[in-house]
């Protein structure tokens, strides 16, 4: 029901179910906030109004009342910006500050940490509240994560995403009053979901850097570089450069700046993961056996099924994720075909995603006793490894990926998105079952709803049942439904991460944009990149066709086993 209303004067209409902040954003009134969360993707509202920074005031109440859980009804008057709510909010920010360490200019959040931003908003030059820090300042390795309860505001942004958006609660508050504390992550499958809401630099991920360099450093080493399809639409961000913009060509000048000695496209291995998962594809689909085949490209979501439901591991795709295959090349392949003794080589990973690099040191993600992947890092590391060199990417020239593993169709490149994957394994699938494709644009897996279906016809008799989740509460809707033998699809697509690789735990977070805007903007950048390019289905890629030719035969062949494909194991207890 619509009400009449009037907000610092000027009168508005709004729906009765809407609070004050809702309709002030509507008509881009602003009123500053901390803990309150909207997860547009998900649409999961977090308003706790504990923070109470959003306070207004309603005429005919005595009190401020929260903007971020108070409801509009008919003949309401608000005021947003007097006197008596700037002082409230100012008061309230310096009561945080107080209990908060005053070491922002080497914290890794600096100039991105909400409090700082709102302190500064609110002409806060000093605190007048004083005492010890309720919590010590120090960071905490908590699998995989760095910690440090000192810098928590307890918004319970990041409780809010682990429950609702990825249906695990591997932290919880714990303790009361003063002590109050988020706990140490437990089940975490490092998705990084939560460090990206966190306000603060309360939650931030481990910094490996530092081993990169050193590799660079060691001239006894062959460092070789991949980076992921989300990269080139993101790394843009923290060089003041549009939403989704391709900076593919300076990014490849950026990593030959730093010494790398070959800069390869993670989309190679994409490809090649897209030839052996469609083989797999086909083989079950045909003997109707484990289906559905699930993707097993998101090490998030690999942890996530092997503690979660363990019972079902027989349904992802055995294949490697694609920057696991590419290392597994590099000290293979590519190490024979250029006499480099494998023990030498180094391969990193340039990734959108946090998750990585737990996966970077899986035992079962290596051959003959080498790890595919050595280090990993993302692309936030990048950008400060970037920075700390005075390398400006905006200004570099322009150059392309090194070859013969620098090849890649436009499937390889839209692995970034949700659905990416599954269209990709469509495309391949399509050219093999009828020899040619009409038209390579599945559009119908594309979106950014948490769980969407489609049926895609992939020749004249098979159409396919198809299923894409994004986020982990929708994909555990979905394993219910194969747990209890109601499923009725023949793949799926899980994604950790709501909106796919775009929003991984490691992709830069823009704070002059709401991150949907920022999705939906990378997202846009892959599919230009795709719709660009000259080869856009995988089994087309010539490189890729090569590597078969010389070294794995077939798709499927005993040696694609040994080096691209794994094994998952019951963590549930672990």
């Amino acid at each position: 029901m619509l009400v009449n209303i009037k907000i610092n004067g000027k009168d508005y209409q709004a729906d009765s179910s809407l609070t004050i902040l809702k309709v002030c954003r509507r008509y881009h009134i602003h009123i500053p906030t901390l803990c309150y969360m909207f997860h547009e993707e998900t649409n999961l509202e977090h308003k706790p109004a504990s923070c109470r920074v959003c306070v207004v005031e309603v005429k005919g109440r005595r009190n401020l009342v929260p903007a971020c859980a108070t409801t509009v009804y008919e003949g309401m008057e608000v005021t947003t910006n007097s006197l008596k709510c700037m002082e409230y909010r100012k008061n309230v920010v310096e009561l945080l500050l107080s209990n908060h360490p005053n070491d922002c200019v080497y914290c890794a959040k600096n100039n991105k940490c909400e409090l700082q931003a709102l302190a500064a908003e609110l002409g806060i030059r000093r605190v007048h509240y004083h005492g010890e820090l309720s919590q010590k300042n120090e960071y905490h390795n908590a699998r995989g994560l760095l910690k440090n309860p000192a810098k928590c505001i307890l918004c319970n942004r990041c409780t809010a995403v682990c429950r609702e958006v990825q249906s695990i609660e591997a932290i919880v508050p714990t303790m009361r009053g003063f002590k109050t504390v988020i706990s140490t992550p437990n089940k975490c499958i490092t998705c990084g979901q939560c460090i990206q809401v966190c306000p603060t630099g309360a939650l931030i991920q481990q910094d490996d850097t530092l081993l990169v360099e050193k590799a660079l450093a060691d001239k006894d080493k062959y460092v070789i570089v991949n980076t992921a399809p989300a990269v080139r639409v993101s790394l843009g961000d923290e060089f003041g450069l549009p939403a989704g913009t391709n900076v593919e060509k300076k990014m490849v000048t950026s990593l030959r700046e730093l010494g790398f000695d070959k800069v390869f496209d993670t989309n190679f291995g994409a490809d090649l993961t897209i030839m052996e998962e469609a083989n797999e594809f086909i083989e079950r689909y045909q003997k109707k056996e484990n289906l559905p085949l699930i993707t097993s490209c998101c090490p998030g979501w690999v942890k996530f099924i092997e503690q979660e439901y363990p019972d079902l591991l027989q349904y992802p795709s055995s294949c490697k994720s694609p920057t696991e295959m590419f290392g597994a090349i590099c000290k293979s392949y590519f190490a024979e075909k250029n006499n480099i003794p494998k023990e030498n080589i180094v391969v990193v990973s340039l990734m959108p995603c946090l998750a990585k690099k737990r996966e970077a040191a899986r035992s079962e993600l290596s051959n003959d006793g080498y790890q595919n992947v050595d280090y990993v890092l993302t692309v936030k590391e990048y950008a400060e490894l970037l920075k700390r060199r005075g390398i400006q990417l905006q200004d570099l020239p322009d150059s392309d990926f090194d070859h013969p593993l620098g090849e890649s169709s436009g499937a390889g490149d839209i692995f970034a998105n949700t659905g990416g994957v599954i269209e990709a394994v469509a495309r391949t699938a399509s050219k093999w079952l009828q020899g040619e494709v009409k038209d390579c644009n599945f559009t119908a897996v594309r979106g950014l709803s948490g769980v969407r279906e489609a049926s895609v016809k992939v020749s004249d008799d098979v159409t396919l049942n198809l299923c894409i989740c994004s986020g982990l509460a929708g994909a555990r809707k979905v394993l219910e439904e194969i747990r209890n033998g109601t499923s009725k699809y023949d793949a799926i697509e899980i994604m950790a991460c709501p909106g796919g690789c775009v929003n991984g735990g490691g992709q830069p977070v823009r704070t002059d944009m709401d991150q949907i805007d920022v999705i939906k903007a990378r997202q846009k950048g892959i599919y230009d990149i795709d719709k660009d390019k000259l080869i856009r289905i995988s089994c087309d890629n010539e490189e890729i066709k090569a590597l078969y030719d010389e070294y794995l035969i077939a798709p499927g062949s005993k040696k694609a086993h040994e080096l691209l494909h794994t094994h998952f194991h019951d963590s549930s207890k672990a």
